[in-house]
Parts: C-alpha cells; sequence; structure tokens
C-alpha cells in the first residue's frame, strides 16, 4: 500500500515540505454541475434571478474560493496562482448548468483542490442565488477532470 504522504512515522498529519521539487507549470481543470428545473435556467439565462447575474457571481465567488483553499484544507499549501477561469455551460432543456474551472501556478505543488474548490464554490452560489425559485436543485460530480505538471506528470479522468 502507498504510504500517505501528510503523515508522518507516527501518523501525525504534516504539510508536506516541498522545498527540494522542481519549480514547474501545473494546471488543474475541475468540473461539476448543478441540476435544476428547466424553467430556472431559463432565469439564469435571461438574467432574470431577483438576487443578480447568477453566472457573474459565481464566477467571481469561484475565484475567490480558489485563492483562499489554504485557508479551507489544513494541509494545502498557500500558492500564487498565475491564472483562474471560470466557464460555465448552460442546457436549459436538461435543466443543467455545468461550470469548469482552470487553475494554473508555476510552483512546487499542484493546483487540483484549487480548482476542484473554485468549481464547488461556484455551484453553491448558483444554489444560493436560485435557491428562491428552486429549492430543489442537487450538486453533483465535482470532481478533477486533467492536471499536469510535477512529480506525477499528466493525468486526465
Amino acid at each position: 500500500m502507498t504510504k500517505l504522504n501528510h503523515l508522518d512515522n507516527s501518523g501525525n498529519a504534516i504539510m508536506i515540505d516541498v522545498r527540494n521539487k522542481e519549480t514547474s507549470h501545473r494546471v488543474a481543470i475541475a468540473t461539476g454541475r448543478i441540476l435544476m428545473k428547466p424553467e430556472t435556467c431559463r432565469l439564469i439565462k435571461d438574467s432574470a434571478i431577483k438576487k443578480g447575474d447568477v453566472i457573474a457571481s459565481a464566477r467571481i465567488a469561484g475565484i475567490m474560493a480558489s485563492k483562499k483553499t489554504p485557508e479551507l484544507i489544513p494541509l494545502c499549501h498557500p500558492l500564487n496562482i498565475t491564472k483562474i477561469e471560470i466557464d460555465f455551460e448552460l442546457e436549459e432543456i436538461e435543466g443543467t448548468l455545468t461550470v469548469i474551472g482552470r487553475v494554473e501556478t508555476e510552483g512546487k505543488t499542484g493546483v487540483e483542490i484549487e480548482a476542484i474548490n473554485a468549481v464547488q464554490v461556484s455551484l453553491l452560489t448558483v444554489y444560493d442565488m436560485c435557491k428562491g425559485v428552486d429549492r430543489g436543485m442537487t450538486i453533483e460530480n465535482v470532481g478533477l477532470l486533467k492536471k499536469s505538471g510535477g512529480n506525477s506528470g499528466d493525468w486526465q479522468r
């Protein structure tokens, strides 16, 4: 079995020492979606949600969340994030809104958690802004799509 690298020999939680790792360009792309009534999608598309522009708010929330990841996840390293993109795909007939988050850095550790956090908070923001018209929304399938850079190389779902 592979040893968990966030534990010392006594089983205590530790932050990984990355000082001897090579700096490299690292990219992580995550996705997730929220299921809703088709009418809710239409309201989002028509900018008719009373709380305001759902997509713009969710994008800003995702960007902010990505930057705040080490404050939320105890063993995450603070990173110098160089780029964050949050995109949305609205499928009115299906009643889904998909979020795709891309995070990049030049660093010694990856940005997978930052990308996943960005997607999750973007989706939560959509829920918060639309709950007045659709409390039955469901967030699902949040996860990493692909990552590149670092010692472990590239990975794709």
